[in-house]
């Protein structure tokens, strides 16, 4: 009796072991990303959601700030003890990283039919004939305003530059606001937001950026130099100190009420709903006159590929066939307000004011950041360089011919269909 105990419990053992090494097997998949705001969401809502479906996966979000998150990921995937799942920044910086071979080529994944051509774009190489990044999430630039503001002023959001800088003149003319919260001290907002946000709609979107790229029109021809004049013009409805406000001190100034217009993207709406007291609007860039096409900036901000170098690929594929899924698209723009997925499956967006972005789409042709694919690849820096001569002409300190023409110099330098 004794040695047939001694068998159960020696049977029981190996039985437990092998389903502890079975566990083991799995492993934890690891995801890289420089969304340190999104861990809490990753780590209650979608990691779960996840789980419902894979159970026996665990999943382990680790983030790393942003302003590090690109050298300390090189760093980890030099030294193999990176993730198994990368968040990708758009173009340049993750095709490097699939260029050394650090990313799967993942054309064909499950999940991945779900994306439309336009939404690989930013995870492709050049003839587009790999991508190595599933998409997850785009980001909008437009205004938002204060609708209690508007409506003291009796004012309506405007749809052509002209109902625009009336607006803006009303606003002024009061007294009582500021009418456009924007600051050059850090320069990107000037960029980023402001010349890719309206200048969309000079330059004809996609048809203006290929253009550029083909070398069939540079940064002198008129499409450019009216952006940057629309521009200028702007920068008569800023505060007395914009040259040394933050984009800290803008969204400050704009959630306590003091200003009328934000020009912001859409990842700034979340920030509002929690620090604003009032109801926001938005409303796209205004076109240059009645009739004219609308174009907006949506811009590929984030994708996710796997470590080629994943001891745990298996898994790391069924997490990526779930990041194609209508649940996910579904849980991620109505949680991550602001970010909008980039797949073809119908979302309900909840949030009222991220719901009157996503659905310009459907009247607006969407571009993407003007220099964002292959034009930031020389010297000087163009990135750099739009920082920096948008916000001097914001200032009044540069004359929009002279931006044109000192990007467009810089430019022809060292790109060879500019020369």
């Amino acid at each position: 009796m004794q040695s047939i105990n001694r068998i159960r419990t020696i049977r029981n053992a190996v039985l437990i072991a092998l389903a502890t090494f079975g566990t083991a097997q799995a492993g934890t998949l690891t995801i890289e990303s420089w969304r340190v705001d999104d861990k809490t969401l990753w780590e209650t809502v979608l990691i779960p959601a996840f789980q419902k479906k894979n159970p026996g996966i665990e999943v382990k979000f680790s983030p790393t700030a942003p302003t590090e998150y690109d050298s300390s990921l090189t760093a980890r995937l030099a030294g193999g003890t990176a993730g198994d799942l990368i968040a990708c920044r758009p173009f340049d910086v993750s095709l490097s990283l699939y260029k050394k071979g650090n990313l799967e080529k993942l054309d064909g994944k499950p999940g991945m039919e779900h994306f439309p051509a336009s939404a690989k774009t930013a995870w492709q190489t050049d003839d587009g004939k790999d991508t190595f990044c599933m998409p997850i999430a785009s980001v909008m630039h437009g205004f938002l305003y204060n609708q209690k503001i508007f409506k003291e002023l009796n004012l309506q959001p405007p749809k052509t530059e002209a109902e625009f800088f009336k607006v803006l003149d009303t606003v002024k003319s009061s007294g009582k606001y500021t009418p456009l919260a924007l600051g050059t001290a850090d320069q990107w907002e000037s960029s980023q937001v402001v010349f890719t946000g309206i200048g969309p709609n000079y330059w004809k979107g996609e048809e203006g950026r290929k253009a550029l790229i083909a070398g069939k029109e540079k940064f002198t021809d008129p499409n450019f130099v009216n952006a940057f004049e629309y521009e200028a013009k702007l920068g008569k409805y800023l505060s007395k100190g914009a040259s040394s406000q933050t984009y800290g001190d803008s969204q400050n100034q704009f959630a306590l009420g003091k200003a009328a217009i934000y020009p912001t993207g859409s990842w700034d709406i979340a920030y509002f709903n929690t620090n604003a007291k009032f109801e926001m609007g938005a409303f796209p860039p205004p076109v240059p006159k009645a009739g004219d096409k609308c174009y907006i900036s949506d811009h590929n901000d984030i994708g996710m590929g796997v470590n080629k170098k994943s001891k745990n690929k298996e898994d790391a594929y069924k997490f990526l066939a779930w990041l194609g899924s209508q649940e996910f698209a579904d849980i991620y723009t109505n949680k991550v307000t602001g970010f909008f997925s980039l797949s073809d499956h119908l979302i309900s967006v909840k949030d009222p004011v991220a719901k009157q972005m996503i659905d310009w789409r459907k009247s607006c042709s969407s571009t993407i950041r003007l220099n964002a694919q292959i034009l930031n690849r020389g010297e000087p820096s163009m990135e750099n360089q739009l920082w920096n001569v948008n916000a001097q002409v914001l200032n009044g300190k540069l004359a929009p011919k002279e931006a044109a023409a000192q990007i467009q110099t810089g430019f022809a330098k060292w790109y060879k269909p500019q020369q």
